[in-house]
């Protein structure tokens, strides 16, 4: 009797036990085993994923469970469907953020990050770690290089800009012809491109900075660049009326004198008046020198759009943080320099000796950028290039520079040269042509390329 009270008793546990592992789940197995690429991960008894030390591979199928799972020491093992020992660990968080995680440290790391003007630009992956806020930035700067590489930029933007006025007094007539061909050409494509990829792309960055918020127009940035040509066409336009004013005046008709009665006779055989300075003369579209005074409007307003964009050039320099500047130093060095040999290519055309207007026009440009670098040093610790008044006045500078140099470089230098009737180029040998043509072209690439980084 008390053998059959023993089994009844063991029988009622049984029962029990496996009430509860029917209801909570058996802490012996795990199931619902599925891959993760090629990991392979189960349901333990609480719910919970975890890893399976086995490879998931595309031919062999993944087991729906495990069993007979126990401890030895603090590491837990289950049985597979051969008998065999396979270890179970606790599943770190795979939700796929690590994933993400490493996706986005890798976009960032592509990120390509430049400064203009104190503000940090970062394209090819979204914003560098801690997108710039906007306020002032706090960056460390070496005053000591930056002072010393003023010098370095005065140095080079005056062989830029000399080195042409010089060598066109060289007595070498056939070489001087040829140099000033490949300088002036490689100049326009330098303008061309300085209008367009630097002042166009840099007006556009500070108009579109998040700090300064969106704008109502979209197109602002193109309409301050044909306000800025409008405003060269109207200086040239008003020049050239004052100076054919001043022709017509010069040349007026003789009233009074001892040669007007010779002129008058000369006027009735039809033979043609005496020669005056008329406007023909005077514009730089006719004939072929284009070294006439006229000219002299056409630099003047292709200096002024680069002082503007120099002065700028000198402040995004120094203010640049200290992880960014010698890289930028290197790409501003090479920009002042063919920017230089650009303008320095066309106040060598202008009449009269060197001294004292050439050389003016010249050490102006020579010392912009330095003016402006050191207008950086006194701002550097208080300069916030994300504030909205800085981002709207330096959008527009940059704007109106690119109209004007689009003005000069496209009617003045492209057009004037190589398509409207008396240019250099239009009716010029072939040989002299190609050498013109490769330099526009070489301009243009080597300035575009420069842009990635300034």
């Amino acid at each position: 009797m008390q053998v059959f009270k023993s089994i009844a008793i063991s029988l009622a546990v049984a029962r029990a036990y496996a009430a509860t592992a029917t209801t909570t789940g058996d802490s012996s197995m795990i199931t619902g085993c599925h891959a993760h690429g090629d990991e392979v991960y189960c349901i333990d008894s609480a719910g919970d994923e975890v890893l399976v030390s086995v490879t998931a591979t595309p031919t062999a199928g993944i087991p729906a469970s495990y069993t007979g799972c126990h401890s030895h020491g603090s590491q837990t093992y289950c049985l597979d469907s051969s008998g065999e020992d396979v270890l179970v660990g606790e599943e770190e968080p795979h939700d796929h953020a690590h994933e993400s995680e490493e996706e986005t440290t890798d976009t960032e790391s592509s990120t390509n990050c430049h400064f203009h003007a104190g503000v940090e630009h970062c394209v090819g992956g979204g914003e560098s770690e801690g997108s710039p806020s906007c306020g002032v930035q706090t960056r460390d700067y070496d005053i000591p290089l930056r002072i010393g590489t003023l010098f370095v930029i005065l140095v080079t933007s005056a062989i830029g800009v000399f080195a042409p006025i010089l060598l066109v007094k060289l007595p070498f007539a056939s070489v001087n012809s040829v140099v000033m061909t490949v300088i002036k050409q490689f100049g326009t494509g330098i303008i061309i491109s300085t209008a367009f990829i630097h002042l166009y792309t840099h007006a556009t960055l500070m108009f579109t900075n998040d700090c300064l918020g969106e704008l109502d127009y979209e197109g602002t940035t193109s309409a301050i660049v044909m306000v800025g040509i409008f405003l060269a066409f109207l200086l040239e336009y008003f020049g050239h009326r004052v100076m054919a004013a001043r022709a017509r005046k010069g040349s007026a008709p003789c009233t009074d004198g001892p040669g007007c009665q010779e002129e008058s006779e000369s006027r009735k055989d039809g033979s043609q008046s005496p020669q005056h300075p008329t406007i023909a003369h005077l514009g730089h579209s006719h004939g072929e020198d284009p070294t006439k005074p006229a000219t002299k409007f056409s630099v003047l307003v292709m200096e002024a759009g680069i002082l503007f964009h120099s002065i700028l050039i000198g402040l995004t320099l120094v203010v640049a943080g200290d992880s960014f500047y010698k890289t930028l130093l290197v790409v501003i060095v090479f920009h002042q320099f063919f920017e230089g040999l650009a303008l320095g290519a066309r106040i060598a055309t202008l009449p009269g000796a060197i001294f004292p207007s050439k050389a003016l026009m010249a050490a102006a440009f020579s010392l912009i950028t330095p003016i402006g670098m050191a207008i950086g040093l006194g701002v550097l610790h208080s300069w916030n290039g994300n504030e909205k008044s800085n981002l709207i006045v330096l959008g527009t500078l940059d704007a109106l520079s690119a109209g004007i140099l689009v003005w000069v470089g496209v009617v003045d230098m492209l057009a004037r040269e190589w398509i409207i009737e008396g240019g250099e180029m239009l009716n010029a040998k072939l040989g002299k042509a190609l050498t013109g043509g490769v330099s526009l072209v070489s301009g243009l690439v080597l300035m575009s390329v420069l842009g990635k980084w300034a």
